[in-house]
């Protein structure tokens, strides 16, 4: 169905707003038909460089045929870049570990069977072995280990993780006392073509110990946040993804940038142009906190909801049109199964 190499865009757009791959080396180890690469590309050349110079680009991937399509992808585009076939839980064919400027993914998610005995000794699992069914734990910690010392990291995960428990809890507890957590973006259902499932954005930065943002994390929910394509699809535009990165800019002490007209929304959430916790969107949490939420990395524990305005209207009179809004859907419903019963006892004479 394709699933295993196709990342929506615009979700790949909002990774690399928020690493900013300037230069360096990029890395990849479920790196699909690499349009995590080209968005890289795409990000370099529009901020006025050259992406072949300023980015080296690497990949593995399992299936071959898929291979081919990062290698086509890639040439089409006017890239070049050293992709190899090989199965990441048991092959690291570039010596990944501490070895990359910025890791992007899209991992298969709750992936099972992964032998984990050959694995206990791989220097890039120092977080030590989940003892689930479950690969989520194995890629996070891939995706860690392959940073060097000012690297960043920005991964599609499942929800479960953030919520982790047992073994993953521990592992995520380690991960978080590392100072390396640095972002955490809730994105709502629909935006992948062959699941609805909603999932979770990670966001490591090995460059921020020693900042200001060394204790904390930013948690956000852009759950509320889309564009609707159709009945079953969602995405976010330029100027959401531009509010979006410009929430974390604001936060690490960037200035916010503004190639896509997100100005008037960033400005209505932060009138002074600086950072600020806003309810139902986004929170500052120390690691003292996280603690205290049994180590949850859940941006829906964290933000709370949005402020309500009050409405205008007789609250009892509302209630007396829902109550007559309900007893005609009632009647409506009864007239329905009547002749559902009726057509079926037709159908039943009928054979």
């Amino acid at each position: 169905k394709g699933g295993e190499f196709y990342t929506p865009t615009s979700i790949v757009k909002l990774i690399v707003e928020i690493i900013e791959p300037f230069h360096g080396r990029i890395f990849d180890p479920a790196c699909g038909s690499g349009g995590m690469f080209v968005q890289s590309a795409r990000f370099v050349r529009e901020h006025k460089a050259n992406a072949m110079e300023a980015i080296s680009i690497y990949g593995q991937e399992r299936v071959a045929e898929t291979v081919r399509l990062a290698k086509m992808n890639l040439a089409v585009h006017g890239l070049a870049g050293d992709i190899r076939q090989g199965n990441t839980y048991y092959e690291d064919l570039h010596n990944s570990v501490g070895k990359f400027d910025f890791v992007m993914a899209n991992p298969p998610f709750n992936v099972g069977r992964v032998d984990k005995e050959r694995l206990k000794d791989d220097l890039r699992f120092p977080f030590g072995m989940p003892r689930v069914d479950n690969a989520n734990y194995l890629w996070i910690q891939n995706f860690y280990s392959t940073l060097n010392d000012t690297g960043r990291a920005g991964f599609v995960m499942a929800n479960s993780a953030s919520d982790a428990r047992t073994s993953e809890l521990e592992i995520c507890k380690q991960l978080i006392q590392a100072k390396a957590v640095d972002v955490m973006v809730a994105i709502g259902s629909n935006f992948f073509y062959t699941v609805t499932l909603p999932c979770t954005l990670w966001f490591l930065d090995n460059g921020k110990r020693g900042t200001e943002c060394e204790d904390t994390v930013l948690f956000i929910d852009a759950r509320h946040i889309y564009r609707q394509l159709d009945r079953a699809h969602r995405d976010f535009t330029p100027e959401q993804i531009e509010f979006l990165a410009n929430i974390v800019r604001l936060y690490r002490g960037e200035e916010p940038e503004n190639l896509h007209d997100s100005a008037e929304m960033l400005e209505e959430k932060f009138p002074d142009g600086q950072y600020q916790d806003v309810p139902g969107l986004c929170k500052v949490a120390i690691l003292a906190e996280i603690e205290v939420q049994g180590w949850s990395l859940n941006p829906g524990r964290y933000v709370g909801v949005a402020a309500r305005e009050e409405d205008d209207f007789d609250f009892f009179e509302r209630l007396e049109e829902l109550n007559e809004e309900l007893e005609v859907l009632n009647s409506e419903a009864r007239e329905l199964e009547e002749r559902i019963a009726e057509n079926v006892v037709v159908l039943m004479k009928a054979k």
